[in-house]
């Protein structure tokens, strides 16, 4: 059964940091395009980092240079690194993969950045 599984979200101090991590099971991980999307209150979900199916990533402008995609295919796990958070940053998160043509996501974690 194919299942993607977020966890890290909290509440963060702006200018901190925050690993959000996405465990996936039922297919290859480096077999299809798999990333992170968010969605804020009021606002349209978002593609925030994504690996293509080829390897290579693409970041939203917003997140360049703070933000980080990486994985260990060995734990089917994608990471999110997010560092120099901002008030703007706060949704929830949610992990989503590309296979077949169809779109599967997760239940989404939340990341509340405030002082």
């Amino acid at each position: 059964q194919l299942q993607l599984v977020e966890s890290g979200g909290g509440l963060v101090q702006p200018g901190g940091s925050l690993r959000l991590s996405c465990v996936t099971s039922g297919f290859t991980l480096d077999d299809y395009a798999i990333g992170w999307f968010r969605q804020a209150p009021g606002k349209e979900r978002e593609g925030v980092a994504t690996f293509t199916s080829g390897g290579s990533t693409i970041y939203a402008d917003s997140v360049e240079g703070r933000f980080t995609i990486s994985r260990d295919n060995a734990k089917n796990t994608v990471y999110l690194q997010m560092n120099s958070l901002k008030p703007e940053d706060t949704a929830v998160y949610f992990c989503t993969a590309v296979i077949a043509q169809r779109r599967y996501w997760g239940e989404g974690t939340l990341v509340t950045v405030s002082s």
